[in-house]
Order: structure tokens, then sequence, then C-alpha cells
């Protein structure tokens, strides 16, 4: 039985430019309009304050070009939509949306750099004002601002933003993040006082005596802002106030600051006496100066303790019960100069205090007292990734509210939703998620706290599992831009980025990994097929083309044979050929499909030939027909083949039976790392044994997602072993199963050959041991659901499409259907 109720005749909504909800301080000068329509549509209608598209009959909502009068700098632009359905109705226009352009030329920057006249390393941060009187109201005012390493901006003691975090990691060699903000309403006639506090950041990262120190630079940068404040008053006049040697300076009450190892600060030095600022040279390498594409990172949640303990006389540690990344919240009063010390930890030793080693050293937080009364701190410039906090100096025993937590993001909007029948399920889904936030800071890292590095193996590995929790349109490109200022000379895409100098830590054959470089042909084409994204893989294309012939160049008989391997796989006898060779093949690929789909046609045969040639030398080389298997049939060689599409048609099933029977003679186990996972998962899934996907994820023993809930992971770690091992207690790269979750139990999935969803499939997969599975998924159409449930007698499942959709959807009855935009519910006995 089937029930429809239709959507209601509505206007588009959702209306974004360059994927960001109404953005101020763009510099794409042909940005790129998306909305969500009301129903399937047939054409559609855009206009702005000075453009009017006029009936443009077309069925595209994503990415619809802006052709209005060019854009200059500070430009303001309103714009609205409407479209046509099948049946050429027309909707009512959408609500406005806006976006606002920012300083396009570096001529538009009459600031200065400016810094403090003696500040060196290890000193107090430096502190900028500048102090202004306004004549009359103000109508409007944008502030276009950023620092070296981190700053924070407050006008009349009021903050600029919600955002955190300021500038995002770059390699700040070559390009340096700035931010527009409206403050009309933080400025008022008469006195008013901007002011400016800067911290280190990664920016300047250098060994720290008595903290954990992770990647530094050889020596000390100055730290260093530059700050436009543009105001238009009531009456049309302008005024621009921008950075100079007339603003001050002084050494506030941070003193120190270091991205990996903590801060400290002297609530004493809150007032201080100001000097003249100085007027400082541009960041070495005379990086550009960009406006951040993507979302920043904010404040998303407030965390309590659920306990507390004192496991030394006059030493209190908080478990807030959830491993995350953010910072703490101190809240006390006491005497003047009391000093309190707050040390981070993801793991408790069996003396009750917080372990060092997952986190890499020693890690800590303090703070002095005034002595004004109640007094509330947190930090500014940097963040942690940690459970437990462990606090010493206290004046008085703590409280619930002496301490509490805040989780940092970046603001990447919510994009899907996972939840089920079954209690191990939804936690594996839990602990994905978190992990997937605490590394979701500026830009896409390991952990948030011993490394904080752009590692895109990590990234790369899960994408789908990122994308089906969180839109990261527009985020994943500026990592985009961070992998193209890595690449090397000779094409090499390194394993992390941004790439800072010193790989010295870890050694230089961690540099180069093909399943981590990689990631420069993958993600482009991930954000084309996800949300429909030309324009990154055209302009990435030469960067793309370079790596190539870098790994065409290392390759040895169509095969390769250098890099990390699987990592952290518990099978040591994967060659390491084959797992370089399975990322060779999907960049040659993939590079086909990226070229046929922006027209190089003769480009996408090239590498056509050479996925082939691949192909060609692996089955020669692995392939071993007599066993039915790859290697010695060990589960990363047959789920690589199979992923890889390479595998004759007539050993297909024999090897996927193959790899079946190794899982279940593993106790429905993985053995497998970060790279064969996601190719295990595919294959069995391609394969529509989704049973066998759905007993590794039930499983509560070594090497498993469950072993890690019951032995207490709050978020995804490092290794499958989890929290019974030192390593890393919040690590997002195991994550690739959560996408499952939503593509295969509930069966959210692309139509082959779609982009950005304007074709989906809905094939839940009705699993014995489950009694209910929803999962949510917005698309750039609109949000799709699907939600199944067994009751007594009959088995139902309710189907919601959005507009611009259509569907193939499979019910429980084993029928297929067609459908449109709107909420069905399909029901079976």
């Amino acid at each position: 039985m089937q029930l429809c109720w239709a959507q209601s005749r509505l206007a588009p909504r959702h209306l974004r430019t360059e994927n960001l909800e109404n953005p101020i301080g763009i510099d794409e000068i042909s940005p790129r309009l998306s909305w969500h329509p009301p129903s399937m549509q047939r054409a559609y209608q855009i206009r702005t304050d000075a453009w009017d598209s006029g009936r443009v009959d077309s069925s595209n909502c994503v990415g619809a070009p802006y052709l209005g009068p060019q854009l200059r700098s500070r430009d303001r632009v309103s714009w609205q939509v409407r479209v046509w359905d099948e049946n050429d109705v027309g909707s009512d226009w959408s609500e406005p949306a806006f976006f606002e352009m920012g300083l396009l030329d570096a001529s538009d920057w009459t600031a200065q750099w400016i810094a403090h006249p003696s500040w060196s390393f290890g000193q107090p941060m430096p502190v900028f004002r500048h102090l202004t009187t306004l004549p009359r109201a103000v109508r409007s005012a944008r502030l276009y601002i950023t620092g070296l390493g981190m700053y924070v901006a407050a006008i009349n003691g009021r903050p600029v933003t919600t955002n955190v975090l300021a500038p995002g990691n770059t390699l700040y060699s070559k390009q340096v993040e700035y931010a527009a903000y409206d403050v009309t309403e933080l400025l008022v006639p008469g006195p008013n006082e901007v002011r400016i506090e800067l911290g280190n950041g990664m920016y300047n990262s250098v060994e720290t005596p008595g903290r954990y120190f992770g990647l530094t630079n050889p020596r000390a940068l100055e730290v260093k802002m530059i700050a436009q404040l543009e105001i238009t008053f009531d009456d049309g006049t302008q005024r621009t106030i921008g950075s100079d040697a007339s603003w001050e300076s002084a050494l506030g009450p941070t003193t120190a600051s270091t991205w990996f190892g903590g801060e400290d600060y002297d609530a004493r030095r809150e007032t201080t006496s100001f000097i003249p600022a100085i007027v400082a040279g541009g960041p070495e390498g005379s990086p550009k100066l960009a406006w951040r594409p993507a979302p920043p990172v904010r404040v998303f949640e407030s965390v309590k303790p659920v306990a507390i303990s004192e496991p030394a006389p006059g030493v209190h540690v908080f478990d807030m019960g959830v491993n995350f990344a953010g910072w703490e919240q101190l809240r006390v009063s006491g005497p003047a100069g009391t000093r309190i010390v707050m040390k981070i930890g993801e793991l408790l030793g069996k003396d009750g205090l917080v372990r060092e080693d997952t986190v890499g050293g020693n890690i800590y937080d303090s703070y002095t007292l005034a002595g004004t009364g109640v007094e509330t701190w947190r930090p500014k410039f940097a963040y942690h990734g940690f459970r437990y906090l462990q606090v010493s100096g206290l004046p008085a025993p703590p409280s619930p509210d002496t301490i509490t937590g805040f989780v940092v993001r970046g603001a990447n909007e919510v994009a899907g939703g996972f939840e089920s029948s079954h209690a191990l399920l939804n936690g594996i889904h839990d602990i994905i998620n978190r992990a997937i936030q605490s590394n979701m800071i500026s830009i896409f890292t390991d952990c948030p706290d011993r490394e904080k590095l752009g590692w895109l193996g990590d990234m790369i590995g899960i994408f789908g599992s990122i994308t089906r929790n969180f839109d990261i349109a527009a985020y994943a490109r500026a990592v985009m831009q961070n992998m193209a200022d890595a690449q090397t000379e000779s094409g090499m895409v390194p394993t992390f980025a941004p790439a800072y100098k010193d790989y010295s830590i870890y050694g230089e054959g961690f540099r180069d990994d093909v399943n981590w470089g990689s990631a420069m042909i993958l993600t482009p084409w991930a954000l084309y097929e996800t949300y429909g994204d030309a324009r990154t893989m055209e302009i990435y294309y030469t960067r793309m083309r370079r790596y190539m012939a870098y790994l065409a160049g290392r390759a040895k008989g169509s095969l390769l044979d250098y890099g990390l391997g699987d990592w952290i796989s518990p099978d040591a006898t994967v060659p390491r050929e084959i797992v370089a060779t399975y990322g060779f093949h999907r960049c040659a690929s993939t590079m086909a499909r990226i070229a046929a789909a922006i027209g190089r046609v003769s480009d996408a045969e090239e590498y056509a030939m050479l996925a082939r040639s691949v192909a060609f030398a692996f089955n020669a080389k692995y392939l071993d027909r007599g066993n039915r298997r790859y290697a010695q049939g060990q589960q990363a060689a047959n789920a690589m083949a199979l992923d890889m599409g390479i595998v004759p048609q007539d050993m297909q099933t024999a090897v996927l039976e193959n790899l079946i029977a190794n899982i279940r003679a593993e106790g429905n186990h993985v053995k497998v790392g970060i790279v064969a996972l996601q190719a295990v998962l595919r294959a069995l899934s391609a394969g529509a044994r989704e049973d066998v996907i759905f007993d590794i994820a039930t499983q509560t023993t070594a090497p498993s997602y469950g072993f890690q809930i019951v032995n207490g992971a709050t978020s995804l770690t490092e290794e499958w072993s989890g929290p019974v091992v030192g390593s890393s207690q919040n690590h997002m790269m195991l994550g690739a199963i959560d996408e499952w979750f939503t593509t295969g139990l509930a069966g959210i999935r692309q139509a082959p050959g779609s982009v950005a969803f304007e074709e989906v499939i809905v094939k839940p997969a009705f699993l014995d041991g489950l009694q209910y599975v929803k999962g949510v998924y917005q698309t750039p159409r609109g949000l799709v659901e699907s939600e199944w449930r067994r009751t007594p007698g009959e088995l139902r499942l309710m189907v919601t499409i959005p507009g611009n959709t259509r569907a193939s959807v499979h019910t429980p009855a084993g029928e297929t259907v067609r459908l449109g935009p709107g909420t069905y519910a399909f029901v079976s006995p």
C-alpha cells in the first residue's frame, strides 16, 4: 500500500551564495547561487537590485551563475528566485538573500600591518587598541581584519563576532585568511574603542619548556595584525580607520600562548598601560590576503561535568562525560595572585590522575586571579581534545559550576542523521560524529590534541561519512587551497596540508603516500558528485595533472610500491604495492571521469588507458585464479580489487565470496587499516551483502567499533583497540562505516551517473536484528528521509523526497517505484 502527501506550493527556500548563507566578504566575482525548489523545476528566474535573469528554462538549482553587472569591492547584492514546475506553474518569489563582496584588490587595503615595538616570544601577548570619536550615528560599518597567529577583536567591550580561533590554518607564507564583519551595531556617536588581542596559534608554534609542543617552527616569528574599519554615517559621509602607527599596544594578560601546550592568563594584567604600536613588515613570503571561503569555527555546545573526584589532596579531576574538542571555562573567586592550573587528558591512570600519553605530553592552561570577585575565563588562542580536566590550586572546593566545557567546531550546517533500534549502532554513529566534529576545526585534522594536522588520508578515507553528517561544500574548497599551496615543484602532494616544514617528528617516510595525496584528485570529484561543484575541478585541474605525472614517474610497470601501506591494519602481510597501486588506480580512473566532466576528451582517454594499464599489471601480478582470490586472500587485497572494479567478470562472485569467507573466519571482524576499510565496505555493499557489514558492525570484541564502545569510548579512537591502548582517543580516520548507516541501512543513495542528487535511490536493508531505522540526508536540493519500522504483522517504510528530485524507491513488498517530490508510506505484511 502506498500513501502520498504531496508537497505544498511554496516559494524556493534555503538560498545560498557559494554554499554560504548571506556571506559578507566574498571574493568570487562570478558567484554561484543555489536554492531548494518546492517541486520539480522546469525554469527559474533570479532578480537582484540591478539585474534580472528573466525566465531561464533549466532544472538547475545548484550553482546557477550570477550574470549581473560586474562586481566590485564592497558591493552588496540582494537577490531572490522563483521557479516554474513541470506544469509551468510559477511559484512565489523567495525571501530575499544577499551576498557582499570583500576587498578584491590589494590596493583596497589602506591599513598596515602593526606590531608591538618590543615583543618577543615568551613575553605576554600583545593587545592593540584605537580610540576614536564618531561625530554622528552610523548607517553601516565593516571591519576587515586578520592577525598572525590569531586574533580576538572587540569594539566598546563587545565581541565583534561569535567566530573563534581565527584566522584559519593555512601555509602562512602563501596565504593568510581575513574576515569581514558587520559591526554597525557596535559603534556609537562619541568615543569608541577598537581592541584586538593576539595569540601565537599554529603560525608561531615554538618549543616551550615544560609544555608539549608537537609540530614546531624552527624559530619564533613576529606576531602582528592588520585591521581596516570602514564606516558610513547616516548622512552618507564615510571614514576609514586603518591600523597604523597611530594605534597603541601593550603586553596583555595572556602571558603564554601555545597551539599545542596550552595558555596562561594573569587577570591582574587586564588594566595596563599602552604605548605606540609600530608599523611592521608584511608576513614572510608576502602571502596573499584572502577571504576565507569556508564557514568559521564557533562554539556549538556546552558540557557540564558528570563527576568530580579528588585523587590527591587539592587536586580535583572533572569528568566531562565525553571526549570533545574545545576548551574549559573556569568560574572561581579567590585572592589576587592565586594560580589555578588545568591539565587536560583523555584517559585516567590507575592513580586517578590524567594520563599524558594519548595527548602527547603535558598540556595545561593556567589562570591567575585578579581577586575582584567571581571571575570567569576560558582560553582564546588554542583548543584541546579532552574528557578529563585535572585542576589544582583552587582556593575552595569545587562545585559543578566551577568548570564548564565548550564544544567548538567548523560551522558547517548539519546535513544528516541516523538512529535505529540497535543501541550499539547508535553508539557507533555517535562516536564517529563526535570525532568528525572534533577534527573539523579550520581544517580536517587527525586529532584535536597531539597533532592537529591536516592529514589528507584521514579526511578522504571517510569523505562520505563526513558529508552524511555535515555540509562541507564550502569548507572543502578551503582544504583544496591548502593542498594546492602544499604541492611541491615535483608535483607531489604531501600527506598533510597545510604542509608545515617540520616533518622531523614523523620522519621523511611519512611525507608522501598516494592514498593521502590522492585527496588532490578525489576531493574535487567528490565535490562535483555530491554538490554539483564543477568549478573546483576546473580550478585545480592543472595541479591534478601535475600530481598524476608525479605518480606515473614513480610507477614501475604500472605499479606503485611506496608509502605507509594500509595504515594501522592488524594484518601486516598485505604487500605495500597492493595498497599504493590501489591509490594509483583510483587517481587514474577518477581523473578520467574528471576530464570527461569538464570536456577534456583526449585527457579522459589518456587517463582511462592508464587505469586499464594499472588494472592489467595488478591482475597479472596478484590475481590467483586457482584459489579465486588476490595475493594470499587477505581482506585488503580482495576488497581493493573489487573496489577498483578490475576483477574479471567471471571471477567477481568468487572473489567476493572469498572476502566474505575471510571475514566470517575472523569471527566477523575486519583485519584492515584505514585505506582498505573503505574498500571492504564499498565492495560488500556493491555486492548487496549488507548483512555482512551489519555483522561486522555489531561485534564487541577487538578489532571492532563495538569493542571501543564497551570499553568506554565516547569518541572514535585512533586504533581498533581504542581505550585499552595509549593512542589518541579522538580520531576520525576509522569512521568510514558511518556513511553506510544512511546509504545501506536507511538506503539513501545517489543514482549512478547522477550529480548533486538529482536522482536518488532509496533501497533500505530490512535486516533481521533491527526493528527500526531512520536516516536523513540534506542533499543540495533538500531533505531526503527514509524511515522503516517493523510492527506486529507489518513492515512500514516512510520516504520523503525533496523538490526537484526523482527517486527510485525499493518498497518492503519488493517492488521498485518511481517517485517525485513528496512524502510516501509503504506498508507490507
